[in-house]
């Protein structure tokens, strides 16, 4: 059952062995100055170093304060913390990096929001230490987000955030596979705000998310929160329909003036715009091809992830 007093800090780590031990000294030092009860929750999401074991060390050395939730494979970050949410039992939820980005230190800024009366607190990265190109892609994804949402946070992509208990058991009884859960939360809060936070340089390895991986979440946060592109896809359709039919007038006006030998001239011009209808029509096939999909991954109902084991928390616990 949840604890009014109790306070969850969910953290995803996949392939992180070489900064957890600074993350729980950390995590476990800015935790005893909320004066609350806490709980530290680590999900390794099936990390091929040794970051399971460190979890399990540290769950053994802290039980009860630090949980570690095993999953059997790397299943994704949103997923994992998807999984944290469903283990903790605190009234707020904080989830943070593992890669010490985002500081440990910044958590109480959240919770003093929290104790404002939001439901929701975002944290937007102020002096970002990351590249040129994960820079634009985020901006790029905020873009998407603030206008086929309409809530104009300004980093949806960091994931120092804090949550009520009733938001995350709102986002707990939804079931689709793809979630973003950012967005997902701010469908359900009544109250949402951000506050600016400091960001560090990575303290050790690369980021997870190389370009394959941002083009699959952009997909993911269009056809998970939206059916806007397929609306988009209606007008696509009328406009280059409608080019198609002007054209075609052009063509026979320039025939009846200029006779058959200006049309011949032209073949290699049709083939051009037919290839473009062509690549307009792939892609709208491949665009209901991505919700299709999403509803053939929803309809056969598979968990989104399988845990392995919990450690770290006692029988009496649970109870």
């Amino acid at each position: 059952m949840p604890n009014p007093e109790l306070i969850s800090i969910v953290i995803p780590v996949f392939n992180e062995a070489a900064v957890l031990d600074e993350l729980i000294s950390r995590c476990l030092s800015v935790g005893e100055s909320f004066k609350r009860p806490f709980e530290l929750i680590l999900v390794d999401d099936g990390s091929s170093d040794n970051s399971a074991d460190k979890i399990t060390l540290a769950s053994e050395q802290y039980p009860n304060k630090i949980i570690g939730v095993l999953l059997n494979r790397n299943y994704g970050q949103h997923a994992a913390v998807m999984a944290g949410f469903a283990e903790s039992r605190g009234e707020v939820v904080i989830t943070l990096d593992a890669d010490l980005q985002n500081p440990p230190e910044e958590m109480p800024k959240l919770l003093a929001k929290i104790d404002e009366g939001y439901d929701v607190v975002g944290s937007v990265r102020m002096n970002r230490r990351d590249s040129v190109f994960r820079k634009f892609s985020s901006k790029l994804i905020n873009r998407t987000v603030q206008k086929v949402t309409g809530v104009m946070m300004r980093d949806y992509g960091c994931m120092l955030r804090a949550y009520r208990r009733n938001i995350i058991d709102a986002m707990l009884q939804c079931h689709e596979r793809s979630t973003f859960i950012p967005i997902l939360a701010n469908t359900f809060a009544h109250k949402a705000t951000e506050v600016d936070v400091h960001h560090a340089e990575r303290a050790d390895g690369d980021s997870k998310y190389n370009l394959w991986k941002l083009i699959n979440l952009q997909f993911d946060l269009l056809t998970s929160m939206t059916t806007a592109p397929l609306r988009l896809l209606n007008v696509l359709g009328a406009a280059i329909a409608l080019l198609g039919f002007l054209f075609g007038l052009m063509l026979l006006g320039m025939r009846i003036f200029f006779g058959s030998v200006w049309a011949a001239e032209g073949v290699f011009t049709l083939f051009a715009i037919l290839f473009i209808f062509i690549g307009a029509q792939f892609f709208a096939m491949g665009l209901l091809g991505e919700y299709i999909g999403r509803i053939y991954q929803d309809v056969r109902a598979r968990p989104r992830y399988f845990v392995r084991s919990v450690v770290g928390r006692s029988a009496k616990c649970l109870d």
